[in-house]
């Protein structure tokens, strides 16, 4: 038989049947929900705490790859040093991570 005839032949089981068709949809979002949204929210934090720790004297590194030593920071505009004489000024948002330790060599 088809799964059509049978839910027909069930009949309108009520709450159960409500609740048979509604916790695989429930379980999908919650699987969704665990694997794919809440770390992103967890990684968009994490980003947006590091662009406002931002200070002048920080190695960082760009989205376009460029390293450099922050110069100097406004509200969205952070100027960088990426060579003698050779200043930047670059978006806060283009910002992808602080470079510490062996990495700044």
């Amino acid at each position: 038989m088809t799964a059509i005839a049978l839910l027909q032949i069930t009949g309108s089981g009520g709450a159960a049947g409500l609740l048979i068709q509604v916790l695989p949809i429930a379980a999908i979002f919650l699987v969704f929900y665990f694997l794919v949204i809440a770390p992103a929210n967890k990684q968009r934090r994490k980003t947006a705490e590091m662009l406002t720790a931002l200070k002048k004297g920080d190695r960082v590194l760009t989205s376009g790859g460029i390293y450099g030593t922050i110069q100097g920071v406004e509200a969205e505009v952070v100027y960088l040093k990426i060579a003698e004489n050779v200043k930047v000024k670059v978006a806060r948002s283009a910002i992808t991570g602080i470079i510490t330790g062996d990495a700044a060599e």
